[in-house]
């Protein structure tokens, strides 16, 4: 049995190679489509999510897994591993924290032994993955539960993520602005930068996907200083500007590791299709 076993979410946009090799458990998030109810990357994959979405945007809904779906996890894990981190995407855009926290009271009452922490990435999008990730390699190593945690937690701290919206016309769902507002810009042209820490921030605008792609190329230069880090490419139903966001990153930057996922479909829908970005941190251990 193992010491540690981590958890997170679909939305930390994790690889199925990713979960396989670090054993890593995800909480589906929940979402509807025309009333048909799926698990964010278990039921359908995140391209065939969009092709929906694109058909019958408006009948798209998302929900937070319930604890009980927290627990079901927690109960499968526990059978493997004496302790548990389970990291989720922020409390600012999901409820799934709360789900966590409940089903660890539920589970254990059932298992008084088995230790769970529950940690608020403070993230989503490959972000939150990239937490998860961390702490998963810290586990495969034998750490205990203090120190899987404590990974988890320097990660979080130099973890950035950013997007380029190849659309307003959806993002009005975010709350984040009226539907108005979205209109309009949408009729204008306008495409956003986003960047996320704890909830989704507005950064700048471009008028193009080229202008996009060198206003985040820029901004990582200017966050990791030639140092040795690791990227994550991220899109929405949007692969071949994936690989040339790859390709750039790839010829541009010092890459210990660059790997490409798909953007869940539970943030895609106020992002819309077309939406791309990276996340990435200097990993200070390989300057050593």
């Amino acid at each position: 049995m193992q010491k540690v076993a981590v958890v997170t979410d679909s939305i930390a946009c994790l690889t199925r190679e990713f979960t396989e090799q670090y054993d890593i458990d995800i909480i589906p998030i929940n979402f509807y489509v025309d009333g048909k109810f799926y698990r964010d990357w278990v039921d359908i994959t995140p391209s065939e999510a969009y092709e929906l979405f694109l058909k019958d945007p408006d009948s798209f809904k998302t929900s937070a897994p319930s604890p009980d779906e927290c627990l079901q996890t927690f109960r499968k894990v526990s059978q493997r591993a004496e302790s548990i981190l389970c990291i989720t995407v922020s409390t600012k855009l999901s409820a799934t924290y709360e789900s966590a926290l409940e089903a660890k009271e539920l589970i254990q009452t059932e298992q008084p032994n088995l230790t769970i922490e529950i940690l608020d990435s403070k993230s989503a999008t490959p972000s939150e993955g990239m937490i998860a990730l961390a702490a998963a390699r810290a586990a495969q190593e034998n750490k205990d539960l203090t120190e899987v945690l404590n990974t988890a937690v320097k990660i979080m701290e130099k973890v950035y993520a950013y997007l380029y919206l190849d659309t307003l016309k959806h993002v009005y769902r975010s709350g984040r602005i009226p539907k108005i507002a979205s209109q309009i810009g949408s009729v204008l042209n306008i495409k956003p930068i986003l960047s996320v820490n704890e909830v989704v921030h507005f950064n700048t605008v471009v008028r193009n996907r080229k202008q996009g792609l060198e206003r985040i190329l820029q901004t990582m230069r200017e966050k990791t200083e030639g140092k040795p880090i690791r990227v994550a490419v991220m899109h929405a139903y949007a692969p071949e500007e994936a690989e040339i966001i790859k390709e750039r990153v790839a010829a541009e930057f010092n890459c210990i590791e660059l790997w490409l996922t798909e953007f869940s479909p539970v943030m895609g829908y106020a992002c819309g299709t077309g939406t791309a970005g990276v996340a990435f941190y200097v990993d200070n251990d390989e300057e050593k």
